[in-house]
């Protein structure tokens, strides 16, 4: 699913402490228990994508290992 501004969820955003201080990365959002939401942190106000946290993990997982 995705929202079109994401500065409209309610969530605390966060983002890898291996950006440092850089604005290119994405940031993730607890929209629920099961639910993530993800955006581009340069774009606060830009789109997000909400994924079940399985689907989250599994994607991480597969760009880590340079399956997707």
């Amino acid at each position: 699913m995705t929202i079109a501004d994401s500065s409209t969820l309610a969530v605390t955003w966060w983002k890898s402490s291996a950006s440092h201080a850089q604005s290119d990365c994405v940031e993730c959002g607890t929209v629920s228990p099961s639910t993530v939401a993800v955006r581009d942190s340069k774009y606060p106000a830009g789109p997000a994508l909400l994924f079940s946290r399985e689907a989250l993990s599994a994607m991480v997982t597969a760009v880590a290992t340079g399956t997707l």
